[in-house]
Parts: C-alpha cells; sequence; structure tokens
C-alpha cells in the first residue's frame, strides 16, 4: 500500500510540475556564410538540398523518401520515412519563400510522435560576400508531455543539431 502512496506522490508530482512548465520551444541558430546572399539563397530555397547538410536526414541512408510538386515553390513537399525512430516518418512542404530573405516550411511529423511545427530559414546580408543564415524551429507539446521540453533540455539538444546541420551547410557552400 505504502507503494501506491508513493506512485501516486511522484505522478502527481510530475502533473504539477508539467503544468508549471511551457508548453511551447523557440530555437534559432545560425552561421555566418563567407559567400554572397544570392548563392546562399540559391541553395537554401531547394528542399530536396537540405539532404545534404541536415544531420537528421542523414543519420539513415536507407530512408525512404517522395517529393511532391516543383522544388523551390511554394506547395512543394519532401516526406520521408525510416526504421529508425531519430528520422521518424514525416514531411515538409514549403510555405512561403521572400526571395534572398526568407524561406519558410511547415514540418509535420508521423513518427515517433505526432506534430506539427514552422520551421525557417533567414537570410541577411553582412557584405557583398558574407551572409548570415538563421535557421529557426519552433514547436509545442501538449500537457503533461511539456515536461519533457524542460527535463530533457529539448531547446538546448535540437540546436544543438541545428548548429552541427549548418556547419555542414557552410562547409558546403564555402568550398
Amino acid at each position: 500500500m505504502i507503494i501506491l502512496y508513493i506512485l501516486l506522490a511522484i505522478l502527481s508530482l510530475i502533473l504539477i510540475l508539467a503544468a508549471i512548465f511551457k508548453k511551447a520551444y523557440a530555437i534559432r541558430e545560425e552561421v555566418l556564410i563567407h559567400k554572397p546572399i544570392a548563392e546562399v539563397f540559391n541553395y537554401l530555397k531547394y528542399l530536396k538540398n537540405l539532404d545534404n547538410f541536415n544531420k537528421w536526414v542523414m543519420i539513415d541512408s536507407n530512408v525512404r523518401k517522395k517529393y511532391t510538386g516543383t522544388d523551390n515553390t511554394v506547395g512543394f513537399i519532401a516526406a520521408w520515412d525510416s526504421n529508425l525512430k531519430q528520422v521518424g516518418k514525416g514531411e515538409q512542404e514549403i510555405t512561403g519563400i521572400t526571395k534572398n530573405e526568407r524561406i519558410d516550411y511547415e514540418i509535420r511529423f508521423e513518427k515517433p510522435f505526432k506534430s506539427t511545427s514552422p520551421v525557417f530559414f533567414k537570410t541577411e546580408s553582412i557584405d557583398a560576400n558574407s551572409t548570415k543564415v538563421t535557421w529557426g524551429f519552433d514547436g509545442a507539446m501538449p500537457y503533461p508531455m511539456n515536461i519533457m521540453i524542460t527535463l530533457f533540455q529539448m531547446e538546448k539538444q535540437l540546436g544543438k543539431d541545428l548548429q552541427e546541420s549548418l556547419g555542414t551547410l557552410k562547409s558546403i557552400l564555402e568550398k
């Protein structure tokens, strides 16, 4: 009986903490690329190019991909399906393009859990031969799953992965 009370107390504590903890997160990572903005933007606007630098896509060389529409246009969808839990299953759709400024996407995960989040790349000319690229990712988790944002330091972990991917992008474009 004491064990039941202990388990109920732990569960109650988790539920109380989840009610207090934040439900949304916003990650912004950036990199300076020593190339003109037009060259950087022209590479980023092709969603298929994510396959060359996105850490999560490169984890599984056997990932199944499907593309719908014309790449670099609003409505283009890149879908993936992997047997690896870290990669999962989902799709990403281009929802907006502002030339040499910003590309907006909606990313929809099916596995390992369902979620939909806005994602973007923003480019900013620093000088004639340097461009700052910002990769933004916003998300939310429903109660009580939102406790994972804090307990597992999701923003820090996802930010690290985005920064690693941006480093690969920098290497590709500065070759």
